[in-house]
């Protein structure tokens, strides 16, 4: 099979980088980060490769929002390159930052058609930024490509502007069309309604990710590719002593972050 190739941005206080790059290799892609002036300066094409991943950090500081930025630059320079990039069958993820920038750039909820900002990523209602590991219920009949076969995980977020805030009339219409993916959770699965800490930020409907209405354009607040190894758990050491007296092996196979880009990669297999 032909590598599939992710493009994993660079710049400007995106920092996330790295350990999005090794996720993407542990998922089998092959992965090069690219800064985002050599794209605009046209030195790497996004042509070349299947997957754009807009990474996690502070782009540009957050100076006027988070993602506001880097979603006018992304627009005025690669904004039709983008839409080609998407008709053409390649996806495209935003994780905490990027998620913020596709909300900004308007390529979420609505696709690339649109490019009208309809959702809004805002501040915390508790009022600082969160640094923690929560649960996060899949919906199995979204139809998103990074997410099949999956149902319950834990990921790491840290943000301060995570809260998903539509109005009435958008949020059934994601709710209507299996476009919200991700909701926050309680240990047992059942939805946060709004609770903190188990809704970190106040989300509406508890929403932690979405999708664009065919599945291939993803964002999400918690940080998949920060869950690259089991022991990136908080809490692996005991899970660890767990399953040793329970006489079986500790960490098996890949990790819940990195399954959900191998579900990425297995989509062009």
């Amino acid at each position: 099979m032909t590598a599939v190739e992710a493009l994993i941005l660079t710049g400007y206080g995106m920092n996330c980088d790295h350990e999005t790059a090794y996720a993407f290799d542990k998922a089998g892609a092959t992965s090069q980060r690219v800064h985002i002036n050599s794209l605009i300066n046209g030195d790497i094409k996004l042509s070349d490769y299947k997957i754009m991943v807009f990474v996690g950090g502070f782009s540009w500081g957050d100076d006027h929002g988070a993602g506001v930025i880097q979603a006018i630059r992304m627009n005025t320079h690669l904004g039709n390159q983008i839409q080609t990039f998407v008709e053409n069958g390649n996806l495209i993820i935003g994780i905490c930052n990027g998620f913020q920038t596709l909300v900004n750039m308007g390529i979420l909820p609505d696709g690339v058609t649109s490019l009208k900002r309809s959702v809004a990523l805002v501040h915390n209602d508790v009022g600082n930024f969160r640094d923690d590991w929560v649960h996060l219920k899949i919906n199995a009949n979204s139809p998103c490509v990074f997410t099949r076969d999956m149902d319950l995980v834990e990921y790491p977020i840290r943000h301060g502007e995570g809260k998903f805030y539509a109005e009435s009339k958008i949020l059934k219409k994601l709710i209507r069309q299996n476009q919200i993916v991700l909701r926050y959770a309680k240990s047992d699965g059942s939805l946060a309604k709004g609770e903190f800490p188990y809704n970190p930020n106040g989300s509406l409907d508890d929403v932690a990710g979405i999708c664009d209405p065919t599945g291939r354009i993803f964002g999400l607040m918690p940080h998949p590719e920060a869950y690259n190894h089991w022991v990136n758990h908080p809490h692996w050491t005991q899970r660890k002593e767990e399953t040793k007296r329970l006489g079986k092996t500790f960490a098996e196979g890949i990790t819940p972050g990195v399954q959900l880009f191998k579900n990425a990669v297995k989509y062009f297999s």
